[in-house]
């Protein structure tokens, strides 16, 4: 089975899901295809249990097996999901929240890691898994970031104030990277393969990555800009859209710089020039048509293939159930813990416990997370590992995912009015 026949069962399953969610479920995409790709999982499972000379298991685990999810996402599909998000994202309502969105994204994102890891360090320990603190820490920073791709198919339903919305969205754009650079700071330690760094030189690798994955995103989308000025054809303009985003980010993973945050800082910068300066009404109609098909499809092939990962890819015994369901408040409260100095912040604004329940509640994890710890080498605490995030990702997704735009409604009245009076930025 080659790579085509991979991809046309993949996407002939995102389509036959995506319908029957449309026609029937009625949930916002990604949840509904996560779940669809459990229940498909769990069937069969069931189907191979009952007659496993069909062999439907094995052909299912050999597709999963031959598909994976670390390189298609970290290396591939991850940039055009990041610049398809912060493309249609609105800048200037980002930067008049970007000191609270910078806490959330870099301070809140160590201050999960650091509350998750130490949390879990204990939770192992009394189910009898030892896991030492520094891998609890690595798992901690693949689950710290919230997921943009869960994030923005919930927020389009969430009536809240516009900016606590915007707080949401751009939080979820940039801890991304943050989050990224913390894992494989925190793995490389774990490893052995940077045991001899001073605290001084890692905050330094950390700032470089981070910064200068922010100074590549600015220039190639400043370079971007202006090619994009000098036409006005929309599969011109398409094609350097593309190029920018997949360029963007393999040139970063060469120099050793944040890929996610260069992506983010050239969508939003092109974002936002294409709708005040660049690019006729019909050109601009054309990228968003076509780039808001580049994002649903790639975001069902994602959540269909967490769905499946999260039955077929991990033995869950005992100890491991156990940690993983006692992870799931622990990962509530590490959310709420980490949103302090976002509210340290605007400790004056009215509305705040409002604001701080969706904040904790919207923390949704997703493909990167699984991506991430599916990433890790083979050890004795890899499943453990895979066990917590898979159930800190499902129970954000199915749990709080369908639980968001009622609280929402609950707090906000449905209506998401004051934005200036009761947001939380």
């Amino acid at each position: 089975m080659g790579p085509f026949d991979l991809s046309a069962i993949l996407l002939t399953l995102a389509a036959a899901f995506g319908f029957i969610n449309y026609r029937w479920l009625k949930l916002p995409s990604t949840i509904a295809l996560f779940l669809e790709g459990l229940v498909l999982a769990l069937l069969v499972s069931g189907a191979d249990s009952v007659a496993a000379s069909l062999g439907i298991g094995n052909w299912l685990r050999h597709l999963i097996d031959r598909i994976s999810l670390p390189d298609i996402l970290l290396d591939g599909i991850l940039s055009l999901l990041l610049y398809a998000a912060a493309v249609n994202e609105d800048l200037c309502a980002l930067l008049k929240r970007k000191w609270t969105v910078l806490a959330l994204a870099t301070l809140g994102v160590l201050i999960f890691t650091a509350l998750m890891g130490a949390g879990l360090h204990v939770i192992f320990g009394l189910v009898g898994v030892g896991v030492p603190l520094i891998w609890c820490l690595v798992l901690g920073a693949a689950i710290a970031p919230t997921d943009p791709v869960a994030v923005h198919g919930i927020l389009e339903r969430l009536p809240v104030p516009d900016t606590l919305r915007s707080v949401i969205s751009g939080e979820s754009l940039f801890n991304d990277g943050v989050g990224v650079v913390a894992f494989v700071t925190l793995l490389h330690l774990a490893t052995g393969s940077e045991q001899d760094l001073t605290a001084g030189e890692v905050a330094f690798d950390f700032l470089k990555e981070a910064f200068g994955g922010a100074a590549l995103g600015f220039a190639g989308g400043w370079v971007a800009y202006q090619a994009k000025r000098r036409v006005d054809e929309s599969t011109v303009e398409l094609t350097i859209s593309l190029a920018l985003a997949l360029g963007t980010y393999s040139l970063a993973n060469q120099l050793g710089v944040s890929g996610p945050i260069a992506v983010v800082v050239a969508g939003l910068l092109i974002g936002d020039t294409t709708e005040r300066h660049v690019s006729s009404d019909e050109s601009r109609r054309d990228l968003r048509v076509v780039w808001a098909m580049i994002d649903a499809v790639l975001n069902a092939l994602l959540f269909l293939l967490v769905g499946l990962e999260a039955t077929m890819g991990i033995s869950w015994t005992v100890p491991a159930l156990l940690a993983a369901l006692l992870a799931i408040p622990l990962s509530l409260a590490a959310r709420l813990f980490s949103l302090t100095p976002a509210l340290l912040m605007h400790m004056g604004r009215t509305g705040k416990t409002n604001a701080l329940v969706v904040l904790t509640w919207a923390g949704l994890r997703g493909g990167i997370a699984v991506a991430l710890v599916l990433s890790l080498p083979e050890s004795p605490y890899r499943d453990p590992i895979l066990a917590v995030c898979y159930a800190a990702v499902a129970f954000s997704i199915l749990v709080q995912g369908l639980t968001l735009e009622p609280i929402g409604r609950r707090l906000y009245g449905g209506k998401g009015e004051g934005a200036e009076r009761t947001g939380a930025g």
